[in-house]
């Protein structure tokens, strides 16, 4: 009978497979909680016009006193006096519109722009405008 040559590196019986090296299991990143946070964001405008600028004037030389810091960026000095734009500018940066019509200005439209989005979709916008009934029709 004949034997096989066990002397021939082709004929040797083939040891079993080398185990594989221990892989560790992919690194697991801790999962991030859906963020489900909306954020919003709302711009009010309010366009008023002048309706008694001697009013305007005397109630923003007053507010200069009161908000110096204010009015100097404005524009306004001990030896410069604030320009009807700029009066009208103080006046609307230091009260609300509800009290600036005792101050010779008059809303003439409301407008609010509102914007809100969260991370998962687009942003939805929405604009609301009014104009006040006009007293003198």
């Amino acid at each position: 009978m004949n034997r096989p040559n066990l002397t021939h590196p082709d004929l040797r019986p083939s040891a079993a497979p080398a185990p594989a090296p221990a892989l560790a299991p992919p690194r697991q990143l801790p999962r991030r909680p859906l963020d489900l946070r909306v954020r919003t964001r709302r711009i009010q405008v309010e366009e008023l016009v002048v309706d008694d600028p001697g009013k305007v004037l005397d109630h923003a030389q007053r507010a200069a006193l009161t908000a110096p810091d204010t009015a100097a960026v404005l524009g306004h000095s001990p030896t410069t006096p604030l320009t009807l734009p700029a009066a009208a500018a103080l006046l609307c940066a230091l009260h609300e519109p509800g009290e600036l019509a005792a101050m010779g200005l008059r809303l003439t439209r409301h407008t609010t722009h509102v914007t809100a989005s969260d991370q998962q979709t687009e942003p939805v916008s929405l604009e609301l405008s009014y104009a006040p009934d006009d007293p003198e029709a």
